[in-house]
């Protein structure tokens, strides 16, 4: 997998690049700068994460400090 943009509602809210056996969250809008440099399993993962965290919640943590959806 190479890097990848990730939008929400149509606006790039930040990239995915792999990172060892997962993905990693680069943020470039300030509404999902809580997300940056977190590791996820999936693009989809990430994708949650983000709209979890533009609904108003706070992101979720899993076990080793990655964001969860």
């Amino acid at each position: 997998m190479n890097k990848q943009v990730i939008e929400h509602d149509g606006v790039p809210v930040g990239v995915i690049v792999p990172d060892e056996d997962q993905v990693k969250f680069l943020a470039v809008k300030y509404q999902v700068w809580d997300l940056d440099a977190r590791r996820f399993r999936s693009a989809e993962e990430a994708r949650a994460a983000i709209r979890h965290l533009l609904a108003g919640k706070a992101p979720l943590v899993r076990q080793g400090g990655a964001a969860a959806a």
